[in-house]
């Protein structure tokens, strides 16, 4: 028998083991004869995190190798916002309740609803856009693969037929991955931090929709990135004028000098979809095809 018949067969039988137990809802037991890879209890012990870490970093990276995806557009933005429809329907809930905090907060939801319908067009036009390229300049919607914006821009690139990536995250509240993403590239990560890695390793562009914390610490850590030459210069798009200027005053951070002037050239804010594209294009000096 050749040797790699050997291997292989006893690699399956490791994971026909875990699978027995899983199946038969036992509980694994410390067992020092099972193979380390095929050990749960041993790979989640504190000292094998340096493990877990590469494993997270190899698993979306060979993933996207093998399906050709080297070029992403990120869209950030918050999980909470839903499409005009079901704002719409949420606000009928809440007036038909009578709860003042309920009504205030899904007005706020249905005043935020056309951000869905905006990410969602700039996801077709920069699939549409791809679609007409050679495959080595074909770029690719990538998410944080939850709901609210980041399931507007996962649809979008789905409604022109074409591949989108999703990195979830796993947190104390169940979330899972929106429906819209490619299946062979949605992606859990238990640690924020590979997560963010993956984002930047293959990104050509940022497009930051409003959002909350989330939102905020990825778009911080890109610009921070950049500013500091961490990172190589990619267009960061921040999306709805009247959100970014309420939420940050720009000019403070550079009248109190922790900033300098041309920081402030790091981004450019924009309302609509095309203009969003537009920003990308000019960037890389993208030819029309």
């Amino acid at each position: 028998m050749a040797p790699e018949i050997i291997t292989e067969r006893r690699l399956a039988d490791a994971l026909a083991d875990l699978q027995a137990q899983a199946s038969n809802g036992l509980k694994l037991q410390t067992d020092a004869y099972r193979l380390a890879f095929a050990d749960p209890e041993f790979l989640l012990r504190r000292e094998t995190r340096g493990i877990r870490f590469q494993l997270e970093m190899l698993k979306p990276d060979l993933a996207q190798i093998e399906l050709g995806i080297e070029n992403t557009i990120v869209v950030f933005g918050s999980a909470r916002f839903r499409e005009p429809a079901v704002a719409r329907e949420q606000l009928a809930q809440a007036e038909a309740s009578g709860d003042p905090a309920a009504i205030t907060r899904a007005q706020a939801l249905l005043r935020n609803a056309p951000y869905y319908d905006h990410a969602r067009e700039f996801a077709r036009i920069v699939a549409r856009y791809s679609a007409r390229c050679p495959h080595e300049d074909q770029l690719y919607i990538c998410t944080g693969g939850g709901p609210g914006i980041m399931e507007a821009a996962n649809r979008g690139a789905q409604d022109e037929g074409a591949l989108s990536v999703g990195l979830n995250i796993a947190l104390p509240h169940e979330q899972s991955a929106n429906p819209y993403i490619s299946p062979q590239l949605s992606f859990k990560f238990h640690y924020f931090a590979l997560r963010k890695m993956h984002f930047m390793m293959r990104a050509k562009a940022l497009v930051a929709f409003p959002g909350g914390f989330g939102t905020l610490d990825e778009l911080f850590e890109v610009i921070t990135l950049v500013q500091c030459k961490k990172a190589k210069p990619v267009p960061i798009v921040l999306f709805g004028s009247s959100y970014w200027k309420r939420l940050v005053n720009w000019d403070v951070l550079v009248e109190e000098g922790v900033i300098s002037p041309d920081d402030l050239k790091l981004f450019t804010i924009v309302d609509e979809p095309q203009a969003a594209w537009e920003a990308i294009q000019r960037f890389y000096e993208l030819p029309p095809v």
